[in-house]
């Protein structure tokens, strides 16, 4: 890439095939489209370069719609794909276009059988992912692309984390459409490609109209730094893929071991049928963002709704039968090249530590005896639970509180500080200020309100205990 962006590089536009610049930048573009096929068992000419794997799905689904030139038809994918190929099918459900999204199996897997089942005869395409993104699961897409062959459907897989875990051949899959993406082969960002196969070429249309580049399918002139870099990533990948695996699937056994020795811990999918570079938990009685919190200089993702700008925890576990609870208190982890056996043992002490720690503060209360009250509010389904226990004397005056919270870290900081506070405040003034007050003394975002509105429900429920 840096030989590609430098002064005497080949920064010319591969487009312009009239003078030398162009032509040497063309022929970078060349090699890395070559460098990419060879990992796909493709053709180089197959290949449609795009940003990355979401233009990738999106010219796939909605390109397919455009060209069908009758009533809009049927579409067939799952629930638990990737958000760039739910919201195209979204849209184009309200354009008109009828979509059915199957649900997997409690295993993590998309059965042929349902997707059998679910075909139409105005069925236009099958959008079925070959990898799941949170689980790491491998759907059957093979199995599926009989089904679509012998019904004429056309079929597109989002292969973006498979490539470079394990081996892809296009023709072995036969689909119609695959779309891939450069970031996570340790390519640049930005960059990501389309295959296309030849007797499906006519029956796509392009999203970006313009100059015609990429046979008319993607117009817009080609990042060739980008391009290079892709390519060089693919390159690697292929030669390293077998080391690769076998790395990653020792490291993710690993964990798997670890962190199974604690108890109401759950595998979302299944030992097998998976990458071996993505495996995830679910952990009962924690929170996924206090859990998070408490995790500094591992790069986890979770499946708390309070990290993302959904209202819903994950769509991928709750379409695998997790309840709301063990949705959102599930960590994603992704070993890498670069990872260690001893990085491992040292992500599981802190995770243990952490969900040790969480369950403690989380756990059951003594049971209140008198003079002590009790006030709860909240569901742990919802996110956040607070249960307070206060020692009243006789004359109306705390003398002792306690408190088991399960909550985002704001929240158990705030039900913390609340502790502290109310041993001297007599029941008529119980609560010391507002929960607006509570926010801006301890300096918390306003978006948090509503989980302290729930401690301020439990207080005063141990007025009327």
């Amino acid at each position: 890439m840096q030989a590609v962006l430098g002064e005497s590089g080949e920064f010319g536009n591969p487009s312009s095939v009239t003078h030398a610049y162009g032509r040497a930048a063309a022929a970078r573009v060349a090699l890395a489209r070559g460098q990419l096929a060879r990992l796909l068992g493709a053709q180089p000419d197959e290949l449609v370069f795009t940003s990355g794997a979401t233009e990738s799905n999106n010219l796939a689904i909605q390109g397919v719609a455009r060209a069908q030139r009758a009533s809009p038809g049927h579409i067939l994918t799952s629930r638990i794909e990737h958000k760039s190929v739910l919201d195209p099918c979204a849209e184009l459900e309200r354009q008109g276009w009828s979509v059915t999204r199957v649900k997997p199996e409690p295993d993590g897997r998309v059965s042929a059988a349902a997707i059998a089942a679910a075909l139409r005869p105005d069925t236009a395409l099958v959008s079925l992912q070959l990898a799941n993104s949170e689980t790491g699961m491998l759907q059957p897409v093979a199995e599926v692309a009989a089904l679509c062959r012998a019904r004429g459907v056309l079929l597109h897989s989002d292969a973006s984390q498979a490539l470079g875990k394990i081996p892809l051949d296009v023709a072995a899959l036969s689909v119609d459409f695959l779309s891939c993406t450069a970031h996570k082969i340790y390519g640049p960002k930005g960059i990501g490609a389309l295959w296309v196969h030849p007797a499906a070429r006519a029956r796509l249309r392009p999203l970006l109209l313009g100059g015609g580049q990429e046979r008319g399918l993607r117009s817009g002139t080609l990042a060739t730094h980008q391009i290079a870099g892709f390519g060089a990533a693919a390159e690697l990948a292929g030669a390293r893929l077998r080391a690769d695996a076998g790395h990653l699937g020792e490291l993710t056994l690993q964990l798997h071991g670890r962190l199974q020795a604690l108890p109401d811990v759950f595998l979302n999918g299944t030992p097998g049928n998976r990458l071996p570079g993505i495996i995830n938990f679910s952990f009962a009685g924690v929170e996924g963002e206090s859990l998070l919190a408490r995790l500094p200089g591992i790069a986890v993702a979770t499946g708390s709704a309070c990290m993302s700008a959904s209202a819903e925890p994950s769509y991928v576990l709750r379409a695998l039968g997790r309840d709301t609870e063990l949705a959102q208190s599930s960590l994603r982890f992704s070993p890498g090249r670069g990872t260690r056996r001893e990085d491992i043992d040292a992500a599981a002490d802190q995770v243990i530590e952490a969900i040790q720690s969480l369950r403690a503060l989380a756990g059951p209360l003594p049971p209140p005896q008198a003079p002590w009250r009790e006030g709860r509010a909240g569901q742990r389904s919802q996110g956040t639970e607070a249960i307070f226990h206060i020692a009243v004397s006789q004359a109306g005056v705390v003398t002792a509180a306690r408190v088991s919270i399960y909550g985002c870290p704001d929240t158990a900081r705030t039900a913390a500080w609340l502790v502290e506070q109310l041993p001297g405040r007599n029941l008529g003034n119980l609560l010391p200020g507002a929960p607006t007050d509570w926010l801006e003394n301890l300096q918390i975002p306003r978006a948090k309100l509503g989980k302290l509105l729930v401690l301020e429900d439990a207080l005063r429920n141990c007025l009327v205990d």
